[in-house]
């Protein structure tokens, strides 16, 4: 084996968005383009001599490869030890939880999460720090600065290694381990949550549905849900990880898991449903005849995290990605605790939950986490609820509504336009802000405007700014507008329009929540001359 330096060419367009580079795997798979990445990666940790490593991803296509180029270059760049997911699998949380409990110094993760797979879907590569979660922004920034200026790459000529044994192999100086996926992050729930509560609701006949969508959290799943907890086997559906996710979209949502939607809706329905994302940090709660929103999630977790052996001792704080609805911010009141509005990106949360001031977080996009790790989780928060039906023996409508009666309802729904033409997006964002300083005490279509601005957040840890996060109009009835681009797509833009509209009435809370919300649709297309600009005359995905 030698280590060989390659010279190279930069690429443009490789700035990691929120959650690192995602690109179509074509453009993974020209010549070098991985490896630019990696080495920049590299470039901007310096002296890698002596450290460990953690590699996994969610098994989409072009992850095997891609495991392979990264441990040859690992080992060319004087790492000590590279520990790396059986099969080269790693769920996003099962990574952070490694990192965190090997003492790792990063971990790279290879996955586009809940984008689809397969040769032509998605790929995606992100680097996490030593505390387990994404990166910050100094760091990607110093990242992409690299991709920019690079000329030559480092890498061994070493043989592939087996990924599907568990052992241990070296490359060059480098000692390399193959780790059971699912050991450590299983030990850190059993932990966390009343395992025995859990496994004497299923011996006692509770019914449930897990939707895997063929990516990485079956095996996760099988392993927890069917083997520790005990659920009867065939809980777990569409377990297998598959490249292509079987041709399915894998986001947790009532549109791409309609399957589960349909089956939580017939009479005979399973008590309780679930499913998690691409890399199984995502997660979407289904009653019988009754969807959880990710926002209602947070709160009710909130409200009743003592249940869980984890969180008795209370919760420090929560935190929120602003465009998610304010329901957590009335629990964090009723608590006495501080809840945070952070632009989205799971890693403003990770300085709030290094300094101790926040328990759990949260966003809109179907991710719900503590500071038991630092990426969001979609299987923790299954088994929180699992713990939560098994504390209060109540289904989780009955949850929902009297959490609904005592905190009051945030309708509340997310409207994407995907693929839009990149420049008509950003236009649309202009003309939104231009307006900003006018709106404020306008009265619009029965709207009182109370705020309007251009979402700035001051990190309350390291006094780090981060600005233009997303359009709020904010009415003085607590009803919200929020305009912001997406940074988690691979194709023109992806317009998101939040509308939530608060209601304290108990009477009022059987509304269809499109219907509740439908005048507050209407004034944001007014506002924003949506239909006029993208050409759309509906969102692409209602969630």
């Amino acid at each position: 084996m030698t280590i060989h330096t390659v010279n190279t060419t930069a690429f443009s367009g490789q700035r990691p968005g929120t959650s690192g580079l995602r690109k179509k795997v074509s453009e993974f798979q020209q010549s070098a383009y991985l490896e630019n990445f990696v080495q920049s990666i590299f470039n901007t940790l310096g002296d890698c001599a002596g450290q460990t490593l953690v590699v996994g991803g969610d098994g989409r296509y072009f992850n095997r490869h891609a495991i392979q180029v990264i441990l040859r270059m690992a080992a060319a760049h004087g790492f000590a030890k590279v520990l790396v997911g059986q099969g080269g699998i790693l769920s996003t949380p099962a990574l952070s939880c490694v990192v965190r409990k090997r003492g790792a110094s990063g971990g790279i993760v290879l996955s586009a999460s809940h984008n689809p797979g397969g040769p032509d879907g998605d790929f995606g590569i992100k680097y996490n720090i030593a505390n387990g979660g994404p990166a910050p922004e100094k760091i990607t920034d110093a990242i992409y600065g690299q991709t920019k200026v690079i000329t030559e790459y480092r890498t061994s000529d070493a043989g592939e290694l087996d990924l599907d044994v568990i052992g241990g192999a070296r490359i060059e100086q480098m000692d390399v381990e193959v780790i059971d996926p699912v050991a450590d992050y299983a030990a850190l729930m059993g932990e966390l949550f009343d395992f025995a509560a859990i496994k004497a609701l299923f011996a006692g006949g509770f019914t449930m549905r897990f939707d895997g969508m063929h990516a990485v959290s079956g095996p996760y799943a099988h392993a927890i849900l069917e083997g520790l907890l005990g659920a009867p086997t065939g809980t777990v559906i569409n377990g297998t990880p598959l490249e292509d996710f079987g041709g399915h979209h894998p986001d947790p949502n009532p549109v791409n898991a309609a399957e589960l939607v349909a089956l939580m809706s017939v009479q005979d329905a399973p008590d309780f449903g679930a499913a998690s994302d691409g890399d199984a940090d995502r997660n979407m709660i289904v009653g019988r005849g009754i969807a959880v929103t990710p926002s209602d999630s947070l709160a009710i977790i909130a409200a009743n995290a003592g249940v869980a052996p984890g969180y008795r001792g209370g919760i420090k704080g929560i935190a929120r990605s602003m465009p998610t609805s304010t329901a957590p911010d009335r629990v964090a009141q009723a608590l006495k605790v501080p809840c945070y509005e952070t632009p989205t990106g799971w890693k403003y949360f990770g300085n709030l939950m290094d300094a101790g001031m926040v328990t759990l977080c949260g966003e809109e996009s179907y991710g719900t986490g503590s500071s038991h790790i630092r990426e969001k989780d979609g299987l923790w928060a299954v088994l929180f609820w699992l713990n939560l039906l098994a504390a209060s023996g109540k289904p989780v409508a009955t949850l929902v509504r009297e959490h609904w009666a005592r905190f009051g309802r945030n309708y509340y729904s997310r409207h994407d336009y995907e693929a839009v033409e990149s420049v008509a997006a950003e236009e649309l964002m202009t003309h939104l802000r231009e307006q900003l300083p006018t709106l404020a005490g306008q009265v619009i279509d029965g709207y009182t405007v109370d705020l309007a601005d251009d979402f700035v957040y001051k990190d309350p840890v390291d006094g780090s700014i981060a600005s233009k996060q997303g359009v709020r109009i904010v009415m003085t009835d607590g009803s919200r507008i929020v305009f912001r681009l997406s940074g988690t797509g691979t194709e023109g833009a992806t317009i998101r329009l939040y509308l939530e509209r608060y209601e304290r009435d108990v009477a009022m809370h059987d509304m269809p929540a499109q219907e509740a919300l439908a005048g507050l649709a209407a004034l944001a297309d007014r506002l924003a001359g949506l239909h006029q600009r993208t050409g759309r005359d509906r969102p692409t995905v209602t969630t």
